[in-house]
């Protein structure tokens, strides 16, 4: 797949301010999107030439990328978008389930009851049977980290903007499969609002044990939607 024409699904141009960091969002949201898939090669060239900008921010911004592990970039070779593999899928969710049930324990005490509100309604939202997954995502990833950040110190966001961004083509692409089946919009509805009902009843085992239940389930449901072109 080639980066085609500025448009709402291809490589956008970029603007003038900050521009390493817009180069870096800009080739992120493309890649966890799928409009630059697994394997892609990225060549600095079409990527410069699409972004509208120099070599330098482009090149930087692959960097980063593979910081991230979203790019490959070995020496003396083209990089190129990461492959997906499964083995790697469960690692990422093995730290999630070590930091963010420990996280809601902690947690728990301390989100207020408009807080838990607003989440209950952000979570019936994620049902509605127009909204796939990749027009959820970010609510997703906001209601996740809102039921952890009375907790969470700047590392532990750190790592889990880390983790999440790792984890996010892969649940993009597994849910995305799943997506043409109405249930899975009330399942989704469903299994979120239950976090926040376990998490009003203020007992942080309670409420470690169901997001840990939560993250295993979904583990093994992307699991299941993937394991049919992935790697095992």
């Amino acid at each position: 797949m080639t980066v085609a024409s500025a448009s709402s699904g291809s490589v956008r141009p970029i603007e003038t301010r900050s521009v390493s960091e817009q180069v870096t969002n800009e080739i992120r949201r493309s890649i966890l999107a799928g409009v630059l898939p697994p394997g892609q090669s990225l060549s600095l060239r079409k990527l410069a030439e699409q972004l509208d900008v120099s070599f330098i921010p482009v090149r930087d911004a692959l960097r980063v990328l593979e910081s991230e592990g979203l790019v490959v970039n070995p020496p003396g070779r083209s990089a190129s978008v990461a492959p997906l593999d499964l083995k790697e899928f469960h690692a990422i969710y093995r730290v999630r389930r070590l930091l963010e049930p420990n996280l809601a324990r902690h947690s728990v005490p301390r989100l207020a009851d408009a807080e838990l509100d607003r989440l209950y309604q952000a979570a019936a939202e994620f049902g509605g049977a127009e909204r796939s997954m990749d027009d959820i995502y970010d609510d997703h990833r906001a209601f996740h980290l809102a039921l952890l950040a009375p907790a969470a110190s700047a590392w532990d966001i750190r790592i889990l903007t880390m983790s999440e961004r790792a984890s996010e083509r892969y649940v993009r692409i597994g849910f995305g499969l799943l997506d043409p089946d109405p249930s899975e919009h009330d399942r989704r509805r469903e299994a979120h609002q239950l976090l926040v009902d376990e998490f009003r009843k203020r007992d942080p085992e309670g409420a470690a044990r169901a997001l840990d239940e939560h993250l295993a389930y979904n583990e093994e449901l992307a699991r299941t939607a993937l394991s049919g072109g992935l790697a095992s």
